[in-house]
């Protein structure tokens, strides 16, 4: 017995014409807000908030950025911008801070070297270890 396997999941269904439910509610939406603008404040405010209005409208019935339907790119700015953020100093996390310099008095005394402490050997590989010694002397000099 063979079943039909539905293709197109992803696809919304045309019901008005060539606009699916969703284009349909946007693009009539728009519109009645645009007229309660028009009867509730008047011409001279609706000039200036009805195009706006109409605008929204348009773009969250017909535009797509990235596949992705405007409603999800206004979210995601409104999530943006109303999320914390990492302001100054560290407004990179991945920043290493910079190394603190430290100064000597002159009532100190210089001393002998010092000498590095042993490193444990991690593989067989004496190449492997010549290089993480590289790695992590090179990281304590700064």
């Amino acid at each position: 017995m063979q079943f039909h396997v539905p293709q197109f999941i992803d696809v919304e269904d045309k019901l008005f014409g060539p606009f699916t439910f969703r284009q349909f509610v946007y693009m009539v939406g728009g519109l009645g807000l645009s007229y309660l603008v028009y009867k509730f404040f008047g011409i001279v405010i609706a000039i200036f908030l009805v195009p706006a209005i109409l605008g929204l409208s348009a773009a969250l019935t017909f535009v797509k950025i990235n596949n992705k339907p405007f409603i999800q790119i206004l979210e995601a700015w409104f999530k943006f911008n109303i999320n914390k953020k990492l302001y100054g100093r560290n407004l990179y996390i991945w920043r290493k801070d910079p190394p603190k310099k430290t100064t000597r008095s002159s009532s100190t005394t210089p001393t002998a070297p010092i000498e590095p402490s042993y490193i444990p050997r991690l593989s067989d590989s004496k190449l492997k270890d010549i290089s993480w010694g590289l790695d992590v002397l090179d990281v304590n000099k700064k």
